[in-house]
């Protein structure tokens, strides 16, 4: 039975993993049949957000431990997650992957990534195994891919902007709809836009379903 290691940024969309995606994600993967490890980087978050009002406050939480809240508690600190013991690797949208997991929200594409992200991107590159980014994660797993000189394919929708910052990284953007996915055959890469473009639950699932199925036909 294939293993797949889900690494999310927090809990919520605006300071963390954004829920759907991330419920969504480990709903595809089950009916798949396949065995599941959720893990994120033991951090503080870079910001926090009330989702009610939308407003920044200040206050003090975990990545881990607010990841551990989509798990339900069935999480591996990403440090301790073996490359070499898992078949793919799915990162979940949500502003987290933007300001936790890499600082592209507020650098860009000169953004620096979490040691332990860039570290396990590095090692499933390197070993061949197939990564799944949802989102704006895309954007951040593009920063990894372009420092080490893979030209790799992906998307975040249609957002001009976002494209624009992807390829000054050295990857390649490409359009695509929300119930879709880009799927990089040559690097082993699939992505989709989930909410950076769709409007609800039903149609994101389209393509973070597609997205999955592409992930695991391409696991050995």
């Amino acid at each position: 039975m294939p293993k797949v290691a889900v690494c999310l940024s927090g809990c919520g969309f605006m300071d963390g993993a954004e829920i759907h995606e991330a419920v969504l994600t480990l709903l595809a993967l089950d009916r798949a049949g396949v065995a599941v490890q959720c893990c994120a980087p033991e951090m503080p978050q870079t910001r926090v957000v009330d989702h009610a009002t939308h407003k920044e406050v200040h206050e003090t939480r975990n990545v881990f431990a607010e990841s551990a809240r989509i798990a339900r508690g069935e999480i591996l600190p990403l440090s301790d997650v073996n490359p070499n013991e898992i078949d793919a690797l799915v990162f979940p949208g949500g502003f987290g992957a933007a300001l936790n997991l890499s600082s592209f929200a507020i650098d860009g594409a000169s953004c620096t990534v979490e040691p332990s992200v860039e570290a396990i991107v590095a090692a499933m590159v390197e070993q061949g195994k197939p990564i799944a980014a949802i989102c704006i994660a895309p954007a951040m797993l593009a920063r990894i891919l372009g420092k080490g000189g893979v030209k790799a394919k992906v998307t975040i929708g249609i957002d001009a902007g976002t494209a624009e910052a992807i390829e000054k990284t050295g990857v390649t953007h490409v359009d695509c709809p929300a119930t879709d996915a880009v799927v990089d055959k040559e690097n082993k890469i699939v992505t989709t836009p989930a909410y950076m473009l769709g409007k609800g639950p039903a149609e994101i699932f389209q393509g973070i379903e597609k997205c999955i199925d592409e992930l695991l036909k391409m696991v050995g």
